[in-house]
């Protein structure tokens, strides 16, 4: 009997590698299978198909697609709920402080970190950790957390199972025994993430941004002002959440004064102390560890400079003198043994009513580089004037200044999801009097007023500075033009601002649909249209199976330039579009998800109809191959027979509906398989079970 199967990716498609990036909450469906828990469970009972919220014998909630690694399938590792780890398990105890974290047998300091300035502030938190949960009244074995994604927030639900060794927690873990949010925090964002392996090494500064929603920056501590003290308590009194670490050694060794190098450290106040001789700049740090700190002046333990601190000023510190991984350190001493620090700025969507924090308007954009269309890549490529274009105006200076201050944040979607890593960048040119566009011509003769200093491939760039009041235009590029990505454009401002997609002229012809801005408006309907077609046809739950995206889609296409082409549409399609953006295993979409296949469609939708050279409605053999690699796929001779054989019509050519169910078959594979493959060899073995399951239901 066959017992697994090895599946490699060489040949048809790319290596797919992995990053803390690289599983989004849609791809749940598509984790490894927790079977051996089910034997453990329910001897050996699958759940029903498509069932994700499966009980055990004890009646309590079993999550079958936690994705799982080697080191939790060890022997001697024992998967136990908090009940049986102790008498009377608590999910918080006194409240969830930045002192309930203590590193586990895994390097995601990066991410314990983030929880700990996280803690520092309840409205968030609660954000991410509904209250309301406990392991006594309503307890069923399932906990909820949320996290932000690309402009939304997604909710990921858990079992409370935990790998132990010894019947003790061998990640995360709380001082206080009985304690377990930050235990199940960090569960909740591994399976967000494809696993705990995948929370091995990471930036603070992404975990943060996951956590909030804010916007991420990333400094070099010597550049930083002089007056720093005043630099750190502005941006904490915006609510930013700040880590730190050193650079320069290697991974988690120490400093003669015990500051660890490549280890993040969470940065939770600045303050001026009085001491007997005068004052003092200290600023309160956090090591993830519960343990290692510093053993330079202000330590916990050898700094003689407490003895000159009153007790009430100690008292007012809130210094807690303990081996706790928390300590002070002068803000001297903190530039010379820091050398970065990543910031997490506040938007005023996150704010707490009454709070007396300040942080940043914020304005939000999604839009898509569409190879041929709107990927113009760098300004030197003569293209770029296909870029999105954003309409920026700053109209009020900031208190006691002349200019406006900003930040400009610009985040690829999914990049690690298809192993590409798009170089971005951000632009800003002075808008001209007459349009709120720049055209070609434009732009052969402006210079931008601000740029990123270079294109990355980081998730997000960052571009923060001043100009005076007035009209802009920002362009958001990739470096290689015609390359396929999403991106979301978030906006900061002092003041709040004005921000909206350039008012590029329409063609005099809609019918010529290359000349769109986006070609998939003269095809499907507008997005206020698209909600009033989905609460049509969806049930009164307000769900949508496939045979109400059936209908949906072919009121939507028969209404566009595609007319026609939804006699080409069968239930086959929709089921599989269905399955691909179902994260619950109902075969249905509830509105947010339905928003995320329509984005797919949409760009979809462009890419189809650019390559539809002689406008037919339908692809031509030839053209197949070019369309998939600008939707981010390339494919090997062997893969295009085989679509040749699956999916194309008599003639051989592939209808619009036919593209569509292509490249959701070809991404809900690759989801599947990237799943499963979380270091990135190219490469996974799966079980015969596992194997069915991955292709039964796509």
């Amino acid at each position: 009997m066959i017992k697994s199967l090895s599946v490699s990716s060489e040949g048809s498609l790319p290596p797919l590698e992995d990053d803390v990036d690289s599983v989004c909450s849609d791809e749940l469906l598509g984790s490894q299978s927790r079977r051996w828990l089910a034997e453990l469970m329910t001897a050996d009972m699958p759940p029903e198909s498509g069932d994700v919220n499966t009980v055990g014998r004890d009646g309590l909630f079993v999550d079958y697609h936690f994705p799982l690694g080697e080191l939790e399938m060890k022997a001697d590792v024992k998967w136990k709920r908090p009940k049986e780890l102790c008498q009377s398990p608590q999910f918080v105890v006194n409240g969830a402080t930045r002192l309930d974290v203590r590193q586990g047998k895994l390097n995601d300091c990066w991410l314990l970190s983030a929880i700990a300035s996280l803690s520092m502030h309840r409205s968030l938190l609660m954000k991410v950790m509904p209250q309301g949960q406990s392991f006594q009244d309503g307890y069923n074995g399932c906990f909820v957390f949320r996290f932000w994604q690309y402009g939304q927030w997604e909710e990921v639900r858990i079992d409370d199972l935990l790998p132990t060794q010894n019947n003790e927690l061998i990640y995360l873990s709380s001082p206080e025994r009985h304690e377990f949010w930050s235990s199940l925090l960090e569960k909740a964002y591994a399976k967000l993430k494809g696993g705990y392996r995948a929370l091995d090494m990471g930036l603070p500064h992404e975990a943060m941004v996951d956590m909030t929603g804010g916007v991420a920056e990333v400094l070099n501590i010597s550049l930083l002002p002089r007056d720093l003290p005043a630099f750190l308590k502005d941006l904490l009194s915006k609510g930013a959440l700040i880590n730190c670490a050193n650079c320069q050694g290697l991974l988690e060794q120490r400093n003669e004064l015990g500051i660890m190098y490549r280890h993040a450290y969470a940065l939770t106040a600045v303050e001026k102390v009085r001491t007997h001789y005068g004052t003092e700049d200290l600023v309160r740090l956090l090591n993830p560890w519960g343990g290692t700190e510093w053993e330079g002046p202000w330590s916990d333990r050898t700094g003689k400079e407490w003895n000159a601190v009153s007790a009430e000023e100690q008292k007012r510190l809130d210094r807690v003198r303990r081996e706790d991984g928390e300590f002070w350190m002068s803000v001297s001493d903190f530039r010379q043994n820091f050398e970065t620090m990543e910031v997490c700025h506040m938007t005023n969507a996150l704010s707490e009513p009454g709070s007396t924090m300040r942080p940043w308007s914020c304005k939000m954009h999604h839009g898509n580089w569409v190879p041929f269309v709107t990927a113009g890549g760098a300004p030197q490529g003569g293209l770029f004037w296909q870029n999105p274009q954003f309409y920026f105006v700053l109209s009020e200076a900031d208190s006691n200044e002349r200019s406006c201050s900003f930040v400009l944040a610009l985040m690829q979607k999914h990049q690690r999801r298809r192993g590409t890593n798009l170089s971005i960048a951000l632009y800003i040119y002075p808008a001209p009097q007459e349009n709120t566009h720049l055209s070609p011509e434009d732009l052969s003769r402006r210079r931008p007023v601000r740029c990123s200093p270079q294109y990355s491939s980081r998730r997000e760039v960052v571009l923060r500075s001043s100009l005076p009041p007035g009209r802009y235009i920002v362009i958001p590029s990739t470096y290689k033009a015609n390359e396929q990505g999403q991106f979301l454009l978030r906006v900061l401002t002092e003041q709040g601002s004005t921000i909206t997609p350039a008012d590029k002229p329409a063609p005099q012809d809609i019918s010529s649909a290359t000349e769109l801005s986006f070609p998939h408006q003269a095809a499907l309907p507008s997005p206020k249209a698209t909600k009033e077609l989905f609460k049509k046809h969806c049930n009164k739950n307000g769900f949508c199976r496939p045979v109400h995206l059936h209908s949906l889609l072919t009121e939507a296409i028969q209404a566009g330039v595609l007319a026609g082409s939804e006699r080409y549409l069968v239930l086959e399609h929709c089921k599989s579009m269905v399955v691909l953006m179902d994260t619950q295993g109902n075969a249905q979409l509830n509105w947010l998800e339905f928003q995320s296949l329509w984005d797919r469609i949409r760009r979809w939708t462009d890419i189809f109809l650019v390559f539809d050279k002689n406008k037919t409605h339908h692809l031509e053999y030839e053209e197949v191959a070019p369309a998939l690699k600008a939707a981010g796929i390339s494919v090997d001779d062997l893969l295009m027979q085989l679509v040749g054989l699956r999916y194309t019509e008599p003639d051989l050519t592939i209808s619009y509906p036919g593209f569509l169910y292509l490249l959701m078959k070809l991404d809900s594979m690759i989801h599947k398989f990237q799943a499963y493959d979380m270091v990135g060899s190219g490469a996974i073995t799966v079980s015969y079970r596992q194997w069915l399951r991955m292709t039964m239901y796509n």
